[in-house]
């Protein structure tokens, strides 16, 4: 069978997305943008479709309005190959009036539905990451070891595993332990590789132990999920998983490249802002594994008289007589004469607004799509569609987390306008 046919993929859209707020008020995490032009779930689809697996179903329950736009005006396969992508929100059947309980019970409702397809693997990933993986590899992997359960892992330095699942593993990679989020030091220093395998990872922070952090991403043979999941056991990596150790097959397959979790707004804001780099840790434009999102048809962006020094700018913005430092704009950005932003993550709009729109707003005092004149921004995210006045002063600086004036929020020391939000002439937080 080829690899279309042996493996069913199965992409987790995650919670109510708290640690993303708010990102994800109007939302849920995986339609958050990202880029410039993408949304968080093109990168697992993306390396779905780059690995030959184009048979996907995406699990979510909160906010999935903006998210069903996207995927139903994006990913549209030829009716020949049989691939799909298929949203599969929690719903009220006979068994379950509730929403699902962790990523084992989503995937444990909607069992019914893949049993629809003739598949061998389920492959169940993350909607909330930005790697480059090809998923031939962990399955070829996951079938030459004989294994009933695959996770991917990386290398971590021991002083950076806060909040991550963690795995003892032998020489063969087979897992020995499996631990979700660990605190106690002890217990970190006793899933630290071994000597052997520090030397044969080559690990990226020489000096410095490491541990094989869980990516999320599992490989289960049919059968073995079945059985997994023939229990009341709500999560992968609190229950399921640990629960499997001595009575299945665990293996682990070590990934080496960039990942990146983007479960927080600082680790999205930082991950954003690094694709603004000379040599960025994620590359978009690597023309052999492409990463794929709606087609809008917009025009060139056009940059008037400005100052740019290592920024990213998405499709259809418009930047007058401005200075713009290490920062990303998102499509049909606006950005108005004399403003200055430095580290910030614009996200755009998602409509241009007609002549008549422009001239109600000057009727209301309310500001245009976008960034007024004389702007001062710095260290923030800004939402789709905000309208921010002239004269607005934006920073973080001498500020803590909390909420601030006009729905402005700093959280995680990073200040985000969020969707849909106005701030008015004038305004300084």
């Amino acid at each position: 069978m080829s690899t279309q046919k042996k493996v069913m993929a199965v992409i987790m859209g995650g919670g109510r997305g708290t640690r993303l707020h708010p990102l994800t008020m109007e939302r849920c995490k995986p339609a958050v943008p990202l880029a410039g032009k993408y949304r968080l779930v093109d990168i697992p689809i993306s390396n779905c479709i780059n690995s030959d697996i184009n048979r996907i179903f995406l699990l979510t329950q909160f906010h999935t309005a903006s998210l069903h736009r996207h995927i139903q005006s994006t990913y549209h396969f030829d009716p020949f190959g049989g691939g799909f992508v298929d949203i599969l929100s929690a719903e009220q059947t006979e068994k379950n009036a509730d929403w699902y309980q962790g990523t084992a019970d989503a995937v444990r409702r909607n069992l019914q539905h893949f049993r629809n397809f003739p598949h061998d693997y389920v492959l169940i990933l993350s909607g909330d990451q930005l790697y480059r993986m090809d998923f031939r590899k962990i399955i070829a992997e996951h079938a030459a070891s004989g294994a009933d359960v695959t996770i991917a892992a990386v290398p971590f330095p021991k002083s950076k595993v806060e909040g991550l699942g963690l795995m003892k593993v032998r020489d063969d990679l087979s897992i020995e332990r499996f631990v979700e989020k660990p605190k106690d030091p002890a217990i970190i220093d006793s899933l630290t590789l071994s000597p052997a395998l520090e030397a044969k990872l080559q690990a990226s922070s020489p000096g410095e132990q490491h541990c094989l952090a869980s990516m999320g991403i599992y490989v289960f043979n049919r059968a073995a999920l079945t059985e997994a999941l023939d229990n009341r056991m709500a999560d992968f990596g609190k229950e399921i998983i640990p629960g499997l150790l001595g009575r299945k097959k665990l293996f682990a397959h070590v990934f080496e490249g960039y990942w990146e979790d983007i479960g927080t707004v600082r680790a999205f804001f930082d991950a954003n802002l690094a694709l603004a780099q000379p040599l960025p840790p994620f590359n978009f434009f690597d023309a052999g594994a492409p990463i794929y999102t709606q087609d809008r048809y917009l025009p060139a962006s056009k940059i008037n008289k400005c100052s740019i020094d290592y920024v990213v700018i998405g499709d259809g913005s418009i930047v007058e007589d401005s200075s713009l430092k290490h920062s990303l704009l998102g499509i049909r950005s606006f950005v108005r004469e004399g403003s200055q932003l430095e580290d910030v993550v614009m996200m755009g709009a998602d409509y241009y607004e007609t002549e008549e729109e422009i001239r109600t707003n000057a009727k209301l005092g309310r500001p245009n799509l976008g960034l007024g004149n004389n702007c001062r921004i710095k260290g923030a995210i800004i939402d789709k569609n905000a309208r921010i006045g002239d004269n607005v002063t934006l920073s973080t600086e001498g500020k803590a987390d909390g909420e601030y004036a006009h729905g402005v929020v700093i959280r995680d020391g990073v200040m985000v306008v969020p969707k849909g939000m106005i701030v008015p002439s004038g305004t300084v937080i």
